[in-house]
């Protein structure tokens, strides 16, 4: 008997050429452990809260307290990596395995918690300097200075590059910021905002920390959410905000530099939606081996079948494609048009995934209680944040032809 075939596997249903034989027996203990909680504490909850439009703020801290970013369990060997900014980081693959572990469990729980660990964190990984990233890394790595990345801007998303118009004004030893940002998940329970504005002095991007309780800082919950209902998403408004130039992301001076970032996240976003029609698929497999109709499960008919078959395959092949643009990640190759040639196919994948699912539980899969509604409603909201299909697909036209098609 081969070590594969002994080896107990996590992700036996779902992954099925064994991608999971990637990461090391720690990690994999690791993802064990994550797996037992999100189905003993959050999976009973989960229903409840998504109707109510409210977060369980009971997970988060027990959430933190797995360890699940940067784990003791892997601070030495294969299993850790130099990530530059001077922490040490986990391989990728354990990275993106947390997400899919997250997000087919619940989607709004993996975007919760990977606005600290890939957003925030990639903003100070990548926008501080030696000396900031030295006093705050730390402090991300635990939880105990939360931030948000604020980007998006009520008049601009796709067009950010361009179109931001919050503004950054210097001010004797600080800065003066004015604008408004929107869609910001988690800023109600941050400690600061990664705030992106635009200097008025040089017309360049430049970023901020700013205290969410700052003076001039106002915060409302965007209501009316049919997707994600569980991820707290904030309307924020900056008005006369004083941010000290200690608190300045010192190496963010124009948009390539969050072009960077996206870069480096949207990777995020790839497994995210992988992970979250792997729970669609398997949610959906449950219920037609469990569902009788006309005297036999619902799993035994053909057309049944050749829908399985389909969110399986759709499932395998956006779980390659993520493996494989980690691994390159891993080697540094990092370039805008893999990871939005990921993130555009695992979320077309991903839609039709969850249409699939929705269809072989019937009428059942428009309640709660099989789970497959719930992320039939959260792929909409991923398949449009982190660079919507469009975007995401000009990206890697423009990669193939040499030609932009960006409108200007």
């Amino acid at each position: 008997m081969t070590a594969t075939a002994e080896r107990t596997r996590l992700y036996s249903v779902c992954d099925y050429y064994d991608a999971e034989s990637l990461l090391t027996d720690d990690e994999r203990r690791i993802l064990g452990t994550l797996r037992s909680f999100l189905d003993e504490k959050a999976r009973p909850l989960l229903a409840e809260y998504w109707e109510r439009g409210e977060f369980p703020d009971e997970l988060a801290q027990p959430l933190i307290d797995l360890d699940l970013m940067e784990p003791a369990a892997l601070a030495s060997g294969q299993a850790r990596v130099d990530s530059g900014d001077g922490t040490g980081q986990a391989r990728g693959i354990y990275q993106g395995f947390r997400i899919f572990e997250l997000a087919r469990t619940d989607a709004s729980l993996a975007t919760w918690y990977t606005s600290q660990a890939g957003l925030f964190r990639t903003a100070i990984r990548v926008g501080a300097s030696a000396e900031q990233q030295k006093e705050w890394m730390p402090k991300v790595i635990d939880f105990s200075l939360k931030g948000v990345f604020s980007l998006t801007e009520p008049g601009s998303g796709s067009d950010i590059a361009g179109g931001l118009s919050t503004t950054a004004r210097r001010d004797g030893d600080g800065w003066i910021l004015d604008g408004a940002k929107r869609w910001i998940g988690g800023a109600v329970s941050a400690d600061v905002l990664a705030v992106f504005a635009r200097d008025t002095a040089d017309g360049q991007v430049k970023a901020f920390l700013v205290d969410r309780r700052a003076e001039g800082v106002t915060l409302e919950k965007i209501q009316h959410k049919t997707s994600l209902r569980m991820m707290q998403n904030a309307h924020i408004t900056l008005t006369g905000v004083h941010v000290p130039e200690s608190m300045r992301l010192h190496n963010v001076n124009s948009f390539r530099d969050v072009a960077a970032m996206l870069r480096a996240m949207r990777s995020d976003v790839a497994w995210i939606a992988t992970g979250l029609q792997a729970g669609a698929f398997e949610a959906a497999l449950r219920y037609v081996t469990e569902r009788q109709q006309f005297g036999r499960p619902v799993g035994s008919f053909q057309l049944v079948q050749e829908k399985l078959a389909r969110m399986l395959g759709n499932v395998t092949s956006a779980l390659s494609l993520v493996v494989r643009l980690t691994e390159q990640q891993a080697k540094g190759i990092y370039r805008d048009q893999d990871s939005a040639l990921a993130k555009m196919q695992t979320s077309l994948l991903m839609r039709e995934t969850v249409a699939l699912a929705r269809e072989v539980v019937g009428g059942n899969g428009i309640t709660l209680e099989t789970d497959v509604a719930r992320f039939h409603a959260d792929a909409e909201a991923v398949y449009s944040y982190e660079g919507t299909h469009e975007i995401n697909a000009l990206i890697v036209g423009r990669a193939l032809t040499g030609e932009s098609a960006f409108t200007r």
